[in-house]
């Protein structure tokens, strides 16, 4: 099962990240003029296409592993369907259908390729790594690329992209390169924002959590699978010498996430497999109505969780089929996922979720109230970030929000507030990870400083239960001026504008 070696067309391995960056720009420029005109078209296109040579080239390694140690090796797929089979430029599969006639590719393509790649979790005996396999590609049912040549081109840059020919001691990983594409989706106006939350905001709130190797991390709203995927990548990161059993259970029994929407939840398990995460166990459906797609990667999933961090849709509206599974009854999408999140904490676990203010803030009506008494009667609310207005901007939204932070099993005494959102964020000037040093410096003993202070759950019951951060040693940047103090500053100026009018006339007339 040797792969034929993998090598740039012009010779060079990507040394840099603008090379690589590069490749992955040319292969969209492609796809662009090929009928996929915006990242909603060409991110899914290219992410099938990526997995599938990525796949390969870590089967054909573990297969190598496994006849190296005398085991077996069950490889997911076979002749003619491997990308070394079909999409290598020097495959036999590849060069058959080349030199057929005008269409072949496109036959074999969409009428065996990818009914088979939809089909393995239907054969017996279906490994997790079928299933996903077929999970990934249940929505693909032909390529959107307009032409058998820009195809074919797209595979011989795809197959340029490999271990061998990427510098990882210089490059960003190829899952690092694939969230920019999952950013492109969720810029403003790309009606993907939804699925898409700020790579800045999950690294600290992944590290503020800190996720150890033996938990569970659970996402019930996952989009593109960000939360999990930084997750992995954080407790991959905290063991300099990770035993074999710590690696099994880190690739294969830790990451749990829901996900309801078609387009995106195929890219979510595949961007979950590129960062190195076996068997990513992604539930496909509604999460608050309950409402199965496909639940086989799901199974023996717990049903509590040592760790959850999530974001939400903010703004979403949920009808009573949705309700009725909830102890307090709203329409307001957040508030019936924050009931879902307290009733999936282990005792003990820890969560972080991203909420918008009117959450927060919102006390006139009894679903809010009510669901707010319960976090802090069943966990300990611990921190509260205020966040600025503009960091969700990029991702289609522009709400105020927030990022709590608790633990399941005692009450809320008191509340940490950190107050982050006089930070101005635009596109020029996005919200950065170094923008936290100050909290993190602060959060393993939290006290009052400019930016924080402390809230007693008396203070917050007096409120009714409003949780808005309002700090109070914010400097007061309020005009204070008086209209009679104003008035006579507009006169003043008033009368230096025509004494300068006046001397610009006597100059002119001289």
């Amino acid at each position: 099962m040797k792969q034929s070696n993998p090598v740039n067309g012009n010779g060079k391995r990507h040394a840099t990240q603008q090379s690589l960056n590069g490749a992955i720009k040319a292969i969209c420029d492609i796809m662009r003029r090929s009928n996929c005109a915006g990242a909603l078209q060409y991110v899914p296109e290219l992410t099938w296409i990526l997995f599938l040579r990525i796949l390969d080239e870590r089967e054909n390694s573990e297969a190598e592993h496994a006849e190296a140690v005398g085991a077996d090796f069950r490889p997911s797929l076979k002749a003619p369907y491997r990308w070394q089979d079909w999409a290598d430029p020097a495959g036999a599969k590849r060069k058959k259908l080349q030199d057929g006639t005008l269409g072949a590719f496109f036959s074999f393509v969409h009428g065996e390729l990818l009914p088979c790649l939809r089909g393995l979790k239907d054969k017996p005996n279906a490994t997790s790594r079928q299933k996903v396999i077929s999970e990934i590609f249940s929505g693909v049912e032909k390529t959107r690329v307009d032409t058998e040549k820009n195809f074919l081109d797209i595979l011989d840059k795809v197959h340029e992209i490999s271990a061998e020919t990427v510098d990882q001691t210089h490059v960003f990983t190829l899952s690092q390169v694939y969230e920019g594409l999952l950013l492109k989706m969720g810029e403003k106006g790309n009606d993907g924002g939804q699925f898409f939350t700020p790579r800045e905001i999950i690294r600290a709130m992944v590290k503020v959590i800190d996720p150890k190797i033996g938990e569970t991390v659970y996402d019930p709203g996952c989009g593109t699978g960000g939360f999990l995927a930084q997750a992995y990548e954080h407790m991959a990161a905290s063991k300099k010498k990770m035993t074999a059993p710590d690696l099994e259970a880190l690739k294969r029994r830790t990451f749990f996430g829901r996900e309801k929407d078609n387009a995106i939840y195929p890219i979510a398990l595949a961007n979950l497999v590129l960062h190195g995460i076996d068997e990513p166990h992604v539930w496909h459906g509604n999460t608050l109505t309950g409402a199965e797609i496909y639940g086989g990667l799901f199974t023996d999933a717990p049903s509590l969780y040592d760790v959850l961090l999530m974001n939400p849709p903010f703004g979403g509206k949920e009808g009573k089929e949705a309700q009725t599974h909830f102890a307090y009854k709203t329409g307001a999408t957040q508030v019936l996922f924050l009931q879902h999140v307290l009733n999936s904490l282990k005792p003990g676990g820890r969560c972080g979720i991203v909420l918008d203010e009117g959450v927060l803030f919102r006390t006139n009506e009894t679903a809010f109230v009510q669901t707010k008494r319960k976090l802090l009667d069943d966990c300990d609310l611990w921190c509260i970030v205020s966040l600025p207005g503009g960091v969700f901007t990029a991702a289609g939204a522009g709400v105020k929000t927030n990022l709590l932070f608790f633990t399941k099993g005692k009450p809320t005494e008191k509340v940490w507030y950190y107050d982050l959102s006089d930070i101005k964020v635009g596109k020029k000037t996005p919200f950065t990870l170094d923008k936290f040093e100050a909290f993190f410096k602060l959060l393993p003993k939290p006290g009052d400083s400019e930016r924080s202070w402390t809230v007693t759950r008396k203070d917050i019951e007096a409120k009714g239960f409003d949780l808005k951060a309002v700090n109070p040693n914010a400097k007061n940047t309020e005009d204070t001026r008086t209209p009679g103090e104003l008035l006579d500053i507009i006169e003043a100026k008033g009368r230096d504008v025509a004494a300068a009018l006046a001397g610009l006339r006597s100059t002119l007339q001289k």
